[in-house]
């Protein structure tokens, strides 16, 4: 059987200062985010369209951020969202002729319009009769009814822009201070229903990727839908008008689906939050080590490894005064067991 020498103190010495700069690119880039979060939230303000974290996930992102190795860097809990596309730009191409590039999908980024957003479930009802959703989403037209296949878009000569109606699960953003911590939040991802849980920036740029911080995304495609519903158009003396392509029953079933997710989003969320706390309940055990109070997987390893043998050793001792004291019990009971050791010629 192959064994292994025992790693020294050294050796466990010379792994932290191997991951120092690790981890002190990550614990800086931490404190810095942790500070924009710590502002107030009458003054807090991000680039989301609702600027501020959502209050369905706060309590998680508060339990992941006290975790040693771990910080968030954006966060969505979920959210129903009506979207109008960008308007498209004309550029010329090779040929002489003019290419119609679009500058935007419906993402949210490139001169596009948030119509509608929402982080939670939307009422069926109303106070006193159904919703009217075309008109709630900002694809009523100024009351114009339903535009029939035939009509025309684009008859005032400019180009149409779509109307996007979607729902999109929560996405997380977690920055790592190790691979390590990388690979227990897309396990705890994955386990929890977010299956395209995935990790990005895995390589450090300085030597032996002393400075890799990887970041993980828990994300899920699988619960995310998306449906045209409009369209703004050009009308003939320049100006424009939305108008729905659908009916109002298919909004309001479009607003059930919705639900319906945003309650299987939230039950994978907790699975994700218990899974997550899982995953670290040994290392918020082991956070207050050394004089650092915080150890890198590498160095943490190495001394669990010391640690083990340490205690093999203190069994094995213990073992073996055990056994001595049962012999001499045994032979004070029964001379006529005693074994004789013949002296050395």
């Amino acid at each position: 059987m192959k064994t292994h020498a025992a790693p020294t103190a050294g050796t466990a010495t010379a792994a932290k200062s191997a991951n120092h700069q690790a981890n002190e690119t990550f614990a800086r880039k931490k404190a810095k985010i942790l500070s924009q979060l710590a502002v107030p939230l009458a003054e807090y303000a991000d680039a989301s369209p609702k600027g501020s974290v959502d209050a369905g996930i706060r309590d998680l992102i508060d339990e992941l951020n006290e975790q040693a190795g771990l910080v968030t860097t954006s966060s969505c809990a979920g959210r129903v969202s009506v979207y109008l596309e960008g308007r498209k730009k004309e550029e010329k191409g090779t040929g002489g002729e003019r290419d119609a590039a679009t500058a935007s999908a419906a993402g949210g980024k490139g001169g596009g319009e948030w119509l509608f957003v929402s982080h939670d479930p939307l009422a069926v009802v109303g106070e006193e009769r159904e919703r009217d959703w075309a008109a709630l989403f900002g694809v009523a037209g100024g009351g114009d009814a339903l535009v029939e296949s035939e009509a025309g878009l684009g008859d005032g000569g400019g180009a149409s822009r779509l109307i996007h109606f979607k729902f999109e699960p929560m996405i997380l953003h977690v920055l790592t201070a190790s691979h390590s911590h990388a690979q227990r939040v897309v396990q705890a991802g994955i386990e929890a229903g977010f299956r395209e849980t995935g990790t990005v920036s895995l390589l450090g740029r300085g030597r032996m990727n002393e400075d890799a911080t990887p970041i993980v995304a828990v994300r899920s495609m699988g619960l995310s839908f998306e449906s045209l519903i409009g369209v703004e158009a050009s009308t003939h003396d320049g100006a424009s008008r939305r108008r729905c392509l659908v009916s109002p029953e298919y909004l309001k079933l479009l607003v059930q689906i919705a639900n319906e997710r945003f309650a299987e989003n939230q039950k994978r969320i907790a699975r994700f939050r218990a899974a997550l706390n899982t995953a670290f309940a040994e290392e918020q055990e082991d956070r207050n080590v050394g004089a650092g109070g915080w150890e890198d997987s590498k160095a943490r390893s190495i001394r669990k490894r010391e640690e083990g043998l340490r205690r093999r050793e203190e069994m094995m001792k213990k073992k073996k005064e055990e056994e001595t004291a049962a012999a001499d019990n045994q032979s004070g009971l029964d001379p006529a067991m005693t074994v004789q050791v013949p002296d050395s010629p």
